[in-house]
């Protein structure tokens, strides 16, 4: 289903027919998404339904065994766009941090751009100071991830992401492992880069940030996608008895 969100008009990403299985259990059985520049979509559905799964496929983290996957035109892991390159142009942040405890703040956001992208230190530095500034941290640059509280770690590991300059970003579950303070600030890091016009793709069971930052909702159950909506439109009256079923879950 071809969509437009807000004046996003762009394709940056196309899922076709996309099938993944575990020990003969289909977890992802045929899901077709295309997601447009500028857009915020939201995954949401029950535990187990494929959406961590969907994302680590798209970013290679994960192989399929069917369909595939199109970012900016190209192939995903083929050709040119093999995925050493795709993953410096689609950024991940996942529940736990995954930090390097023995590197400070700013050495673990300049790694990946220094080594990686083998890109001039200066240039570096002077956008990981302005993305920490910008998350609430620049006062954090020589910490080590002990001193750190976890919406600290996980607001660096978002500057870390985009310090890499992704056209794309995945969020799988950032604030699943939060304590419910911290939850608030990881959300409003999230919230800014929508408004910056950041393409995200993000899974969460988050109802109210959902509502909040999405353009379109994508509810995922067993494996397919039943239902996609504008997110207004999806919270006042999905279509399906299923996505109403998981709403009522959240509210009574």
């Amino acid at each position: 289903m071809e969509m437009q969100a807000g004046n996003c008009t762009e394709t940056i990403l196309t899922i076709s027919a996309l099938k993944k299985v575990y020990d003969g259990k289909a977890v992802l059985n045929g899901v077709d998404l295309t997601i447009h520049s500028g857009e915020v979509a939201v995954v949401i559905g029950p535990s187990g339904c494929g959406k961590t799964t969907l994302l680590k496929c798209i970013n290679g983290l994960e192989s399929h065994q069917g369909g595939r996957i199109l970012f900016e035109g190209a192939v995903l892991g083929e050709g040119e766009l093999k995925w050493a390159l795709a993953r410096q142009k689609i950024g991940m942040v996942f529940q736990s941090y995954d930090l390097f405890p023995h590197m400070t703040v700013l050495e673990n956001i300049m790694l990946g751009p220094l080594r990686v992208q083998k890109r001039p230190k200066d240039e570096v530095y002077a956008q990981a100071s302005e993305l920490l500034d910008r998350v609430g941290l620049g006062d954090r640059q020589k910490d080590y991830p002990r001193q750190l509280s976890g919406g600290q770690k996980q607001r660096i590991a978002i500057v870390r992401a985009l310090c890499m300059n992704p056209a794309l970003m995945l969020f799988d579950e950032v604030t699943a492992s939060l304590d419910p303070e911290m939850v608030r600030e990881v959300l409003d890091v999230m919230l800014g880069l929508a408004r910056q016009g950041m393409t995200m793709l993000i899974v969460t069971h988050e109802m109210e940030f959902a509502k909040a930052v999405a353009d379109r909702i994508i509810f995922m159950d067993e494996g397919v996608i039943t239902e996609e909506s504008e997110a207004g439109a999806f919270f006042q009256n999905p279509r399906t008895e299923r996505a109403r079923r998981f709403l009522n879950t959240f509210y009574f």
